[in-house]
């Protein structure tokens, strides 16, 4: 038996640990407003907001939701930005079949709440998970920006309440580049069993760390450029992307940043990582932020919501090779699905 908070009510369903939210809400629930598409994570379709976040209901299983506020399309009914952004779908002729919609809807209303009044680029950033196969986006995204324009009143989804941490000390490294600059972002920690020197000897060497992710290639390194090739696949993508990046380092603080950018194909990819190496007990702390920008079919795999668990996994991996590079083994190999979060761990290499 699973219990599940579903738009402000609870819900007790008898179904297999394995069943997808998706499934749960369409079958069980009766909520058919979330629709099925892909079933990968792809189209966006099936789009729900968990704690108050777009997420794909076909990614989640059901039970991972328990404890958790989950919201439909339904329970969208009353709200004033839902209100709104449905009578601006209407007037910019925004939806033409509808699949996509109920989804798409989701998405656009944490762009209304989240961000307010944003230029036409933003919006379709932050639309690229949501797929449309009928309206060229055109009407969708001037929908949004009107709403955007106004920003109504929302009524505040149902959320967790969850204790506040103190957000991680900024990273000092010159030149301070602008919020606005990439529109995806995320941090992460890990801690290494290293001591901290040993840990930056390999972080400060664009070979060695190119050698602790699987599928990537250090071509060149010559003062602050680096270039290189890196492999990944992503469900049913798969791309090779090859470019060049910009190297800073600090040894005094053991601080670095690394900027590139690139295209495989219709793919195309910017990005930045930025990594401080400090002492943690009796070992180091390893901390990472990271910024990004995609194109092209994999830029529905860019919203953070998206990547955050793949992302600690991946870190997590990442940080054991380092542990291996540092006593001299050779490290892991891991399967062909090592996120583009992790190329840019180290080296965003996309041209």
């Amino acid at each position: 038996m699973i219990t599940l908070n579903v738009n402000g009510e609870t819900r007790e369903v008898n179904a297999p640990a394995r069943t997808h939210l998706a499934d749960v809400l369409r079958e069980h629930c009766g909520l058919t407003g979330t629709h099925l598409g892909c079933e990968q994570g792809v189209c966006g379709a099936c789009t729900v907001m968990v704690d108050g976040v777009p997420t794909r209901s076909c990614l989640l299983y059901a039970h991972e939701a328990t404890g958790m506020e989950v919201t439909t399309i339904e329970g969208l009914d009353e709200d004033p930005v839902a209100e709104a952004l449905r009578a601006a779908f209407s007037k910019h002729h925004a939806l033409q079949c509808g699949y996509c919609t109920p989804g798409m809807m989701m998405t656009a209303r944490d762009i209304v709440t989240r961000l307010g009044a944003v230029d036409e680029e933003r919006i379709r950033d932050e639309l690229a998970g949501n797929l449309c196969r009928c309206t060229g986006y055109r009407g969708i995204v001037r929908a949004i920006a009107e709403v955007a324009a106004t920003r109504p009143a929302a009524t505040p989804l149902p959320k967790r309440e969850v204790p506040l941490t103190p957000p991680p000390a900024p990273l000092a490294l010159p030149p301070p580049v602008a919020a606005t600059d990439l529109p995806n972002r995320l941090t992460h920690s890990e801690t290494l069993a290293l001591s901290p020197d040993d840990a930056w000897a390999i972080l400060s060497d664009p070979t060695r760390i190119a050698g602790c992710v699987p599928g990537m290639t250090l071509l060149r390194h010559e003062g602050h450029e680096v270039e290189g090739e890196f492999s990944v696949i992503l469900g049913p993508f798969a791309a090779r992307f090859a470019g060049f990046g910009t190297l800073t380092l600090d040894a005094a603080s053991r601080t670095g940043r690394l900027r590139g950018q690139g295209r495989d194909g219709a793919n195309g990819a910017e990005g930045e990582v930025e990594w401080r190496v400090t002492p943690s007990g009796a070992g180091t702390a390893l901390d990472v932020e990271l910024g990004w920008r995609l194109t092209g079919p994999l830029a529905q795999f860019s919203r953070p919501a998206l990547l955050r668990g793949v992302v600690a996994a991946m870190a997590g991996d990442f940080a054991r090779n380092l542990e291996r590079a540092a006593r001299g083994e050779v490290p892991a190999a891991q399967p062909g699905l090592l996120s583009l979060i992790l190329a840019w761990f180290r080296g965003l290499f996309g041209r």
